[in-house]
């Protein structure tokens, strides 16, 4: 393991973290935010020059990263980012919220939860709101780098499963030859995307400031709002319905999208196995709670089937935009959104959740053995599309799941020790490890309630849903740390 080497990258990141803070303060000087032009050079005086020391400490020293380097610094990325992403919602005067406050509100953009102690949005510095927004959109950059080209040459996340299916580059787990080309690439895409999205928003209807926030927390599936009302706020159907495209987008495999944009072709999309079961289990979930709007609610109005597909990709993309207090439908449709965020949006993509392809592996693995219980000498293959998946990954996508409950289980029950009622408890973890965002119950609009220990376990959910849980799981193994 070469440590100081990690150093120097992770003072790389924050060199390059310490100067987004120039956006936020060009906002401020334009909103005539004067005083919060100081907190935001402050923060990036202090990122960068911590940054630059770490950089400092290993210069010269130039080596190949290992896999455990590859952990280290990964889980870094998002901890240390989160903490110096912290600081312009401590230092600024405009906000009073505790440093466990901002600390989870940075946590939360960062990860692209979407989960805000912050109340009374509108009436806030505009440059505070767009920083927040900014964070969700840096951190969705992250993920999908992180996604596609970082967790499948360390062996974990979703992607190794698309070796054995997709076609052209992504045999390799890789985009293009270098990590570096990957990176540049999957940037095109992504800010290509976050451009054409602030355009159709200003386009129907909202201001310059709300059409750039927005498509920051759009693309990046995070879910900020500058509104208290979310996206409630703005009545347009163009707008929404914009949003909705955008969102289901945003969930699909950032790899497709790269074909996409380099290959001038779209069939790809459709003979992917993840892409279909992802668009089907939209759909199914739309015409549920479609149907069951309709039937309960004494007056569902005539935009009740813009609402209903609205909520349901919004949560199940697990954006966390809200057009209305959905914890107030009849309870089957918040629980069935709920669970329906426990699946997830594609592998390689800015959405959290299991993902779609280890629940298709999932599925599959489990009708292969109930069928083995009928015919026990038959040999019987998991496939997606027309490739067979390996026992190796089968294998890894269950042990996946079964951390991932026994997780859930834990912080569960750590909240309940809190005095959380079972609601919110289990609506708040279920929205934190899935990068959700708005749960139920007491966590319907925010988390401002909660105690400071039960907002500490959910920053803890936050990462570890958004880490894949075994890459930060795996530095408290005695294991990773033997030479």
């Amino acid at each position: 393991m070469n440590f100081l080497y990690t150093l120097r990258i992770l003072g790389i990141l924050l060199m390059f973290f310490s100067t987004a803070q120039l956006l936020p303060a060009s906002v401020a000087y334009y909103f005539q935010e004067y005083a919060l032009i100081k907190v935001f050079f402050n923060t990036l005086l202090a990122t960068f020059i911590c940054g630059f020391l770490l950089y400092i400490l290993s210069a010269t020293r130039k080596e190949d990263l290992r896999t455990k380097d590859g952990f280290i610094i990964t889980v870094l990325f998002w901890t240390v980012l989160s903490i110096f992403g912290s600081f312009p919602l401590i230092f600024a005067d405009e906000i009073d919220i505790s440093y466990i406050d901002a600390l989870f509100e940075s946590i939360s953009g960062l990860t692209t939860t979407g989960a805000t102690v912050l109340t009374g949005l509108d009436e806030l510095p505009r440059s505070i709101l767009f920083y927040r927004q900014l964070l969700q959109w840096l951190g969705g950059m992250g993920i999908i780098v992180l996604a596609v080209a970082v967790l499948p040459l360390l062996g974990i996340g979703g992607m190794q499963l698309y070796k054995a299916e997709t076609p052209g580059p992504l045999k390799d787990s890789k985009l293009t030859p270098r990590i570096t080309e990957t990176a540049k690439a999957l940037w095109y895409v992504y800010l290509t995307m976050t451009i054409v999205c602030a355009s159709a928003y200003k386009f129907f209807g909202m201001t310059t400031y709300d059409a750039i926030c927005h498509a920051f927390s759009t693309v990046s599936i995070g879910g900020f709002s500058t509104h208290d009302e979310s996206f409630g706020f703005f009545t347009q159907a163009s707008i929404r319905w914009t949003a909705v495209i955008f969102m289901v987008i945003s969930g699909i495999n950032f790899g497709l999208h790269y074909i996409a944009w380099s290959k001038r072709r779209l069939l790809h999309y459709f003979y992917d196995s993840e892409v279909k079961a992802y668009l089907v289990i939209l759909l199914s979930v739309f015409v549920l709670t479609f149907i069951t709007l309709s039937i309960y609610l004494e007056d569902p109005g005539a935009s009740l089937i813009q609402e209903s597909a609205f909520q349901v990709v919004s949560i199940a993309t697990t954006t966390g935009f809200l057009t209305a207090n959905y914890s107030n439908w009849p309870l089957f449709v918040p629980i069935l959104l709920l669970f329906t965020a426990f699946i997830g949006a594609c592998a390689g993509s800015t959405g959290g959740g299991i993902k779609v392809i280890r629940t298709l592996v999932l599925a599959k693995q489990s009708a292969s053995e109930i069928t083995k219980l009928i015919h026990p000498n038959a040999v019987i293959s998991i496939k997606l599309g027309k490739k067979a998946v390996s026992p190796r990954v089968a294998e890894s996508v269950w042990g996946f799941f079964s951390i991932y409950v026994i997780v859930f289980i834990f912080l569960f029950l750590f909240l309940l020790a809190q005095g959380n009622d079972f609601i919110t408890s289990f609506s708040a973890v279920g929205a934190t490890l899935n990068n959700l965002g708005p749960g139920l119950g007491e966590v319907s609009n925010n988390y401002q309630s909660l105690s400071d220990y039960s907002k500490l376990g959910l920053c803890m959910a936050m990462l570890l849903g958004r880490l894949e849980i075994f890459t930060l799981l795996v530095l408290f193994t005695p294991a990773f740390w033997k030479k």
